[in-house]
């Protein structure tokens, strides 16, 4: 719940300065509609596969029926609270990217004069809450704050400045930096992290929450809870990348992890690197592009068409990676040099244990995942959970399949002729001898 605009991309092409006044004019080329601020959150929650209701305020004008157009057909339930004011419009003139100008529409805020007892009841249904505040309301409105105030779920508060404080016990609260630091009046001092620490300390006291995270871009996110000394979650290495809407991609994740039944400091965790990855993406306007969530094989393939695009040379290579070993780290570094970029196509549990037996994998595929992942040489993990990755190998169309070991021929390697079809190649790099996955187990055994 909380306030909901339309924000609106019109993307063109300038090749003339207005004879009437020193302004660039812009070609209109394309328009594309997303919802924001709360309706972003609730975007990004059904995409990831939840059902999802969404208590905002609405006016009765054509920039909220687009927004109910939008919302709803990516399964949101939209409740809409009565608005005395204009629905709130973003409007960005771009050009090659470029921000030209921005134009608000919406006028003043101005909190909502009913909450209508359908939007009330969802808030006592709901499994968990995330209340998406923009400043602009309907996290003031009376009825809406009794009810957060007698709901039994977790809840997650995305504050902002020009809001009203979070009801009492709210699980998790979610400011930014500049905000937590505002929001206590805190005068700064010390480090980014001592400051954000300070601040979230300070906020868990007044706002009386379970616990305060701080964001702080890159450097991830400061968990102030019931423990004297705050919890530090690094965010994994981002090149570049849009931090718009990242801010509730991670209150959205915490929201979903708290409702599966996470610890907070778990749904810190996932949020810090739900947050990295969409900013990766292209923020709002590169990773909202349908109601479905990226799933990580579109992840990677988004970064196979863009090293394509660009004239590169993307290579796979794939495995279980069971136990990683300075065998796996020699033929991941030896791939890596064949290209550009590196995915790893990595068997899942299921397909490790038809692999290898019922005992095997010793490390989760997760796990496995985020280990490979954190190596320099490797740019993307895809885990599949087919015998072969085949699909896997269709989606991202490798210039080169990779793989280490003393193999021979096409008869034992079965993707040779479909990277082939595809306009790959395949290639064999060397394989240290002596280390195995097997070799390690058998050695830790007989100890």
């Amino acid at each position: 719940m909380g306030d909901t605009l339309l924000d609106r991309d019109v993307d063109g092409t300038v090749r003339r300065i207005a004879p009437d006044a020193p302004v660039p004019v812009l070609d209109e080329e394309s328009t594309t509609d997303r919802p924001g601020g709360a309706g972003l959150a609730a975007l990004l929650a059904a995409g990831a596969g939840c059902d999802v209701a969404l208590v905002t305020a609405l006016a009765a004008d054509p920039a909220a029926a687009r927004l109910v157009e939008l919302l709803t057909a990516a399964g949101v339930e939209v409740h809409a609270l009565p608005s005395t004011v204009p629905t709130p419009e973003k409007i960005r003139l771009r050009a090659s990217g470029q921000v030209l100008v921005r134009l608000d529409r919406g006028g003043e805020p101005a909190v909502p004069p009913d909450a209508p007892q359908a939007a009330l009841d969802v808030i006592g249904r709901a499994t968990a809450i995330l209340v998406s505040d923009y400043g602009r309301g309907v996290a003031r409105q009376p009825a809406v704050r009794k009810a957060l105030e007698a709901a039994h779920a977790p809840i997650v508060w995305d504050p902002h400045p020009r809001g009203p404080e979070p009801v009492p016990n709210v699980r998790l609260c979610t400011p930014n930096a500049a905000e937590a630091r505002g929001m206590s009046g805190d005068a700064g001092g010390g480090t980014a992290l001592a400051a954000a620490e300070r601040a979230g300390f300070t906020l868990r006291r007044r706002w009386r929450a379970g616990a305060v995270a701080v964001t702080v871009g890159s450097a991830g996110a400061v968990l102030c809870h019931g423990e004297p000394t705050p919890l530090v979650i690094p965010a994994p290495d981002v090149p570049g990348g849009d931090t718009c809407g990242a801010g509730d991609r991670f209150a959205s994740t915490a929201a979903l992890a708290l409702a599966r039944g996470a610890l907070v400091s778990e749904a810190v965790r996932d949020a810090v690197h739900a947050a990295s990855a969409f900013v990766a993406a292209g923020g709002a306007t590169g990773a909202v592009t349908s109601a479905k969530a990226e799933a990580p094989e579109k992840t990677a393939g988004a970064l196979a068409d863009g090293v394509r695009a660009r004239g590169g040379t993307v290579v796979a290579t794939g495995g279980c990676f069971d136990l990683l070993h300075a065998g796996h780290l020699a033929t991941l570094r030896a791939a890596r040099k064949l290209g550009d970029c590196l995915i790893v196509c990595l068997n899942s549990d299921a397909g490790v244990s038809a692999l290898k037996g019922p005992d095997r994998p010793l490390t989760a595929q997760q796990d496995r995942a985020a280990l490979l992942a954190a190596l320099d040489c490797v740019d993307a993990v895809v885990i599949f959970d087919e015998p072969t990755p085949e699909a896997v190998l269709t989606r991202l169309r490798p210039d080169v399949w990779v793989k280490g070991g003393d193999y021979s021929g096409d008869a034992e390697l079965p993707e040779s002729a479909l990277v082939r079809r595809l306009g790959g190649r395949t290639v064999i790099v060397p394989y240290l001898s002596g280390r195995s996955t097997t070799s390690t187990i058998e050695a830790i055994s007989r100890r």
